[in-house]
């Protein structure tokens, strides 16, 4: 939503899907979870019930993923958005093998409507969808350049990690993401890479190696700040 309150900022849509085409156009099978906090938050909707609320999130994950599905293939890059809530209309229902197949074919996947089921958040959508595909490695686009020992704009001495086991992320309670999430990509050893979305360009540097970021990795590795 870029800097308004609400909605879809053309600017900051055009700027993510050029960013994204750029890397499906360099090879990378790329597959994307949209999140719907720009339009509607179940976890904080007000006088709903807690499942109503979800459901209201899931639809609006949808809007936001077939607008990004339009705004990417303005760069000539073929997309597939799929759902898992269905809707033929608008979107594939999810299917794990038709979803691999896309992205062998060099389309950009969109999944919306997050798992299908409400108490589960975007954060677990990415985590279930990157393990069914196969994903080499789950991208958690936030607002901050990566995972911090502290808030950094709490505290002026918060050290920045570049690396961090899921066990040390664990007992410092560092809220990588949600805790289902998390276990998810634990148990299946699914390495997190956490970076600033805030500037689309590094998305691409991600995969590049040359992003300010935080790589949450398996417990063999070792645990660095930066």
């Amino acid at each position: 939503m870029g800097d308004q309150s609400y909605g879809i900022q053309p600017e900051v849509l055009k700027a993510v899907a050029r960013a994204i085409a750029g890397v499906a156009n360099r090879g990378i099978e790329v597959a994307v979870v949209v999140g719907a906090g720009n339009i509607f938050r179940g976890a904080q909707a007000r006088g709903m019930d807690r499942a109503t609320g979800d459901y209201v999130g899931m639809l609006a994950t949808v809007m936001n993923a077939v607008t990004l599905q339009e705004a990417i293939e303005r760069f000539g890059v073929t997309t597939r958005v799929q759902s898992a809530i269905p809707m033929s209309q608008l979107a594939e229902p999810y299917i794990r093998r038709r979803a691999i197949r896309h992205l062998e074919k060099g389309r950009v996947v969109i999944f919306g409507a997050g798992t299908g089921n409400p108490f589960f958040t975007t954060d677990t959508a990415a985590a279930l969808r990157s393990m069914e595909i196969g994903a080499d490695v789950l991208l958690k686009a936030t607002k901050v350049d990566g995972i911090y020992d502290k808030d950094p704009k709490k505290h002026a001495d918060a050290k920045r990690y570049k690396t961090l086991t899921f066990t040390d992320a664990l007992k410092g309670d560092l809220n990588v993401m949600d805790a289902t999430a998390f276990a998810l990509c634990r148990d299946n050893e699914m390495p997190i890479i956490v970076f600033n979305m805030t500037s689309p360009d590094n998305i691409g540097l991600v995969l590049s190696g040359e992003a300010v970021c935080t790589q949450v990795v398996r417990d063999i590795e070792k645990t660095e700040y930066a």
